[in-house]
């Protein structure tokens, strides 16, 4: 076994009964093996047996029944070969491991059946004395020699070094191998001890082998990209991500279906779409909306005992069941109190207007115009009516981008979310036009004056539906140059208001960046200001 990689057996041929029989077991039969266990056997395990029963099993281990002892004086050399996953089926079965096994489920030589007989029976004549009987061969099927074609050609192919066709011949004939050549191609015999020899590529390992894989030259592959490799609505799927993450919200990554109890908050007039055969029962649809996912966890979450959080994902929701029917769409919802505990700094619930400067800082982030920004009071039912809103890239558009606003309280009660807020938005990517431009060339330099800028606040009482963003419009489109920012500080309904108004307080900053202002341009821009404002708007500077 050691020398010739060929695993024989010793019976006693004494303790044989009448005559050596190979086969398959069968189910339930037993026999004691040399390790002094006994084993259960099951269908179609190859097994030595003589008249009386189970002597071994072929290629692993034999029984104790006809085993050699000191007083053997008649021995019984057995020489076989076994399919290698008949023996490697038996030994995982039985969990048996041994010399034998190693070597027949990894194939050894076909051919060494007589070769084996002939050197163990030699070694103990000459070691121990006695007479050798004739040899008994029996075979099944006659084996032939694989044969394999190869072209050299291939070696320098694969291994991008060369080699002599001579030398690849006398590599091979030293290995074993009969060579023919014909044409360019060489006609290969494998040798009956290499089972792993199967294909010409195995005779391409055996050359580089012999002469060397230092011989293998490490050429690292070429890095230029002819194109990107994210298109542009991929990086924008990435940068998204970043984007919201920066602001503290960390990202879940959840089924795209949820369970249809949740998602009947959210799904609108859009249609529910059941999975034929769920995962779990409680995730029996495709979802409508990414707020069904975010606030089922977001609920997890607050009852394990966390506080102040802030979630988001991004990916898809379903319209309907046709492909093509979905929308890619990242959402975030934040929840508790902002400077919660803070010894600095008093804190407060979470409200709209925190989800709205979030959302608004993304969009810009992406590299959409602020100043082209159209807010509207419409929104989905699942946001609260009166504290909600909608974003549209430029006033004309017909579909919003982007939702956000405070989730509706009969939802955050209905789904037992114990907080002090809950807000959120959403936004739409298939939604978002190509910017064309790329960020950084979006950004504009920073422009300062070196003259006073001097403040303005005005009060004007307005209808009270009227949208203080058309007011801010109608502002800063009266002098680009000299207007520099606007901000409302005062909204106010009630005493000394009409029925039906309200006041709104903005202060406007007015500054040039040519000359010190006047008086008397200040006064100009001043008027120009109210009546502007008071013939677009038919709102009325309040005194």
């Amino acid at each position: 076994m050691l020398d010739l990689n060929r695993p024989l057996h010793a019976y006693d041929a004494d303790k044989i009964d009448k005559e050596i029989i190979v086969r398959n077991s069968k189910k339930g039969e037993t026999f004691e093996a040399l390790d002094n266990k006994e084993y259960k056997l099951d269908d179609g395990m190859c097994v030595i047996s003589d008249q009386s029963g189970v002597l071994g099993l072929g290629g692993v281990i034999g029984g104790t029944r006809s085993g050699t002892e000191l007083e053997t004086k008649n021995i019984l050399l057995e020489s076989a070969y076994f399919i290698p996953r008949s023996i490697r089926k038996t030994s995982k079965l039985l969990n048996i491991d041994t010399d034998a096994k190693f070597r027949f489920e990894r194939g050894i030589d076909p051919q060494s059946v007589e070769l084996g007989l002939q050197k163990a029976s030699q070694l103990i004549s000459e070691i121990c004395g006695g007479k050798i009987s004739k040899f008994d061969i029996q075979k099944i099927k006659k084996y032939k020699n694989l044969e394999i074609k190869f072209n050299t050609s291939l070696f320098e192919k694969i291994t991008g070094f060369k080699v002599k066709e001579n030398e690849i011949i006398k590599i091979l004939k030293d290995l074993g191998f009969e060579v023919s050549k014909k044409k360019s191609e060489l006609n290969l015999r494998v040798p009956s001890w290499r089972p792993d020899i199967s294909q010409p590529i195995d005779i391409v390992e055996e050359v580089v082998r012999i002469k060397g894989y230092e011989n293998i030259e490490t050429i690292e592959p070429k890095k230029n990209r002819l194109k990107d490799t994210l298109n542009k609505q991929q990086k924008l799927f990435h940068f998204l991500q970043r984007s919201v993450a920066s602001k503290g919200y960390l990202e879940t990554v959840t089924w795209s279906f949820t369970d249809s109890r949740i998602n009947n908050f959210f799904k609108e007039n859009l249609k529910e779409i059941k999975i034929v055969n769920p995962i779990s029962s409680d995730l029996d649809v495709l979802r409508n909306s990414i707020f069904s996912n975010l606030a089922f966890y977001l609920k997890k979450n607050l009852d394990r005992g966390f506080k102040d959080i802030s979630l988001f994902e991004i990916g898809p929701i379903f319209k309907n069941k046709q492909p093509g029917e979905q929308l890619t769409v990242i959402g975030a919802i934040k929840s508790g109190k902002i400077s919660r505990l803070n010894w600095n700094e008093k804190d407060r619930s979470v409200d709209i207007f925190d989800v709205k400067k979030d959302l608004i800082q993304t969009l810009m982030e992406a590299g959409y115009d602020k100043q082209s920004f159209f807010i509207r009071d419409k929104s989905p039912s699942y946001y609260h009516p009166g504290k909600s809103g909608s974003v549209y890239l430029d006033k004309d558009d017909i579909d919003p981008v982007a939702y956000f606003g405070e989730l509706h309280p009969n939802i955050v009660k209905k789904l037992d979310i114990k907080t002090e807020g809950v807000v959120g938005f959403e936004i739409c990517l298939d939604y978002l036009k190509d910017t064309k431009i790329k960020l950084k060339d979006q950004k504009l330099n920073f422009e300062y004056s070196d003259y006073q800028k001097s403040e303005r606040d005005y009060a004007f009482v307005v209808d009270k539906n009227y949208k203080a963003q058309d007011l801010i419009e109608i502002i800063s489109s009266i002098d680009k140059n000299l207007i520099r920012s606007i901000k409302i500080f005062d909204i106010y309904e009630g005493e000394n208001i009409p029925d039906g108004k309200k006041s709104i307080a903005l202060n406007v900053t007015i500054q040039s960046s040519e000359k010190t202002l006047e008086e008397n341009d200040l006064e100009k821009i001043n008027k120009l200001i109210i009546s502007t404002v008071e013939s677009k708007s038919g709102a009325k500077i309040r005194s």
